[in-house]
């Protein structure tokens, strides 16, 4: 815990500040049930709130910086050729209209549309582990265009509205331009069926498996005659023997099996590379079919494809161990920048948790195996 103290201790000007850093960590990995100001202080031994809420408003330090350290702390930790980066949003309700983008929006947190404020996160996975990397709060046009309520929450003047596919799109370059190992990038359909986000992916030679709709258009040039279909005309097309049933990786009660069947798709226009639509069919329910946009070099197997798919899960379970260990959704604060600075403790936190799971795993990786002696029995 001292060391990861000290590893983001740079994001912080003062050394109060960084105490107080230290104490709402600590606080966020106790057993306090609500991660909230006056909870965290009481458990950090103070009389008043003031100290630990000023860290989230009023004390000038970098929230970016802090999220820029724990992610390079968490590759440290978790690094690894196979690793994947996953994209996902999710939703925080709340009460009122003042805390910064709330608005009535979908949230699949709640699995309808609520008062909640949306957050769009990128996680990275490896053998070693997962863990929130990156988190950016996504602004409705309401308030994007709203001078006075953007003038009240601190919203920053060189934020404007963004898509949620177009913050992904930032919010990947930047992770790749940092050197970040990532065999594949992962994310559902809200951006799957974004255009730009699998062009910018594509013109960096970057795999990807991609959840698309059903009914995603697709247009192509098929023996001189155009053709507009989508995947799920094309799958329903497919043969019987063109299934396999493969892992999609380890669940709770073994190996997750589905039927996985792929299809090229032509223009790829990178040497080397080739584009796909993947389908993966439930083996219990035939009806139940996902589907998916796949880029990577030509010789990637349908297996390897699949198993990268199944790996999308990552970062639910990361927000779910934040969320109800850690209080990802606790959060008090209203203004832009106390949004992004609880939101960076917690994963700071989190990653302190994934960094010791990783170091276990990594002892287990490099012991031998030992076969079990033999038993010697009374014939013998």
């Amino acid at each position: 815990m001292e060391d990861l103290k000290r590893y983001v201790a740079p994001a912080f000007k003062r050394a109060e500040q960084r105490a107080t850093a230290a104490m709402f960590i600590d606080g966020l990995l106790s057993r306090v049930e609500r991660k909230t100001g006056w909870m965290l202080a009481e458990e950090a031994g103070l009389e008043r709130p003031f100290r630990i809420q000023s860290l989230l408003g009023r004390s000038s330090w970098s929230a970016d910086r802090l999220n820029a350290l724990t992610r390079r702390y968490v590759v440290e930790a978790l690094g690894d050729a196979g690793g994947v980066l996953v994209i996902d949003e999710t939703g925080f309700l709340k009460k009122g209209t003042h805390s910064v983008g709330v608005a009535r929006q979908y949230s699949g947190t709640a699995g309808r549309i609520e008062n909640c404020q949306i957050g769009v996160f990128a996680a990275y996975a490896s053998r070693f582990g997962h863990a929130l990397i990156d988190r950016r709060l996504y602004l409705p046009k309401g308030w994007a265009e709203d001078r006075e309520r953007r003038a009240k929450a601190c919203v920053p003047e060189e934020v404007t509205f963004a898509t949620k596919p177009a913050m992904a799109r930032e919010m990947v370059a930047k992770i790749l331009d940092e050197g970040v190992p990532c065999a594949f990038v992962l994310a559902d359909a809200l951006y799957g069926s974004d255009y730009k986000f699998r062009t910018m992916l594509e013109e960096r030679g970057q795999p990807y498996v991609l959840a698309v709709r059903s009914n995603q258009m697709l247009r192509f040039i098929d023996e001189w005659r155009f053709v507009q279909t989508d995947p799920a005309t094309l799958v329903a097309e497919l043969e019987a023997q063109a299934w396999r049933p493969l892992s999609a990786g380890e669940g709770a009660k073994g190996p997750r099996l589905y039927d996985w069947a792929r299809l090229p798709l032509k223009g790829c226009p990178q040497e080397g590379f080739a584009r796909w639509l993947l389908a993966r069919r439930s083996q219990r329910d035939p009806d139940a079919i996902a589907y998916y946009f796949a880029h990577a070099p030509s010789e990637t197997t349908l297996a390897e494809l699949a198993a990268a798919a199944g790996l999308r899960w990552t970062i639910e379970e990361c927000f779910l161990r934040a969320k109800d260990d850690l209080g990802l959704d606790h959060c008090e604060a209203r203004s832009w920048h106390g949004w992004h600075r609880h939101m960076s403790l917690v994963m700071a936190a989190a990653a302190f948790l994934t960094r010791i799971g990783a170091e276990q795993r990594r002892s287990a990786f490099g012991k031998r195996n030992e076969t079990s002696p033999m038993i010697e029995t009374e014939a013998a």
